[in-house]
């Protein structure tokens, strides 16, 4: 069941991929390996694809809203077992299996299309018309 609105979910994106990108200074292991590194990379990559998405906080718009939902679960699976996969499971592993879950989460109970067309939106099929 998907209920989660594109608009929240676009919210979400730019507040977690923050935290991704803070979390190992928060935290305490911003040890240089891949403890720290993996979740830097994903919460960017999570940050540039909501930029990309075409939905109601994206700003190029080019990528469709399933696709973008699709890479979140990749990126949450990823994240989730980075610590075993990576071998950092002595040093930290909850936060990325926490986060990675809820990305995995989001992914599959937001729903396909922004629930509004939105003014913005409207004005760039209108400009795309003209030209």
């Amino acid at each position: 069941m998907r209920f989660i609105p594109t608009r929240i979910h676009g919210i979400l994106d730019y507040l977690v991929g923050a935290v991704l990108i803070l979390a190992p200074f928060i935290f305490g292991f911003a040890t240089g390996g891949a403890a720290q590194w993996t979740p830097i990379l994903i919460g960017a990559a999570i940050i540039i694809s909501a930029l990309f998405t075409d939905f109601e906080l994206g700003v190029v718009r080019k990528m469709p809203m399933q696709g973008h939902l699709g890479l979140d679960v990749v990126l949450g699976i990823v994240l989730a077992v980075s610590p075993w996969l990576f071998a950092f499971s002595a040093v930290v592993w909850v936060p990325h299996l926490i986060v990675g879950l809820a990305l995995i989460g989001l992914g599959l109970t937001t729903q396909l299309t922004p629930a509004e067309a939105g003014p913005r939106r409207g004005r760039r099929l209108e400009q795309h018309a003209a030209s």
